[in-house]
């Protein structure tokens, strides 16, 4: 995943830069995807500034970034981000942090 098309960056309580492209932003609001995320954009980005984060057991290079919000009209509770940790080459072949996000939804959490 290459840096094109980044449609905005944040930072994790951590300082690590995250960014979220429009291709994948497009991905997560798909009607077939997670389409309840469209009206969440601004908790998705409170989510990885603010949220807990959980490295993956499976994969160290995924973090599941988690964090609650009001949604009136739903039932869910929590925002679940999940985002790729990496390594890019920048313009002179030196590595750069290439951090973003996979996809995002809603869940109930007790």
């Amino acid at each position: 995943m290459t840096a094109a098309g980044i449609r905005w960056t944040v930072r994790d309580r951590r300082g690590n830069e995250i960014y979220l492209t429009q291709e994948r932003w497009q991905h997560v609001i798909d009607p077939i995807n997670h389409p309840a995320m469209e009206n969440h954009e601004a908790d998705l980005k409170d989510t990885i500034r603010y949220g807990i984060r959980r490295q993956e057991a499976l994969d160290p290079r995924k973090y599941r970034y988690v964090r609650g919000f009001n949604d009136p009209t739903g039932c869910n509770t929590h925002i679940t981000a999940i985002v790729l940790f990496g390594f890019r080459d920048n313009s002179v072949g030196e590595p750069i942090a290439n951090n973003y996000i996979v996809t995002a939804y809603q869940t109930e959490i007790g």
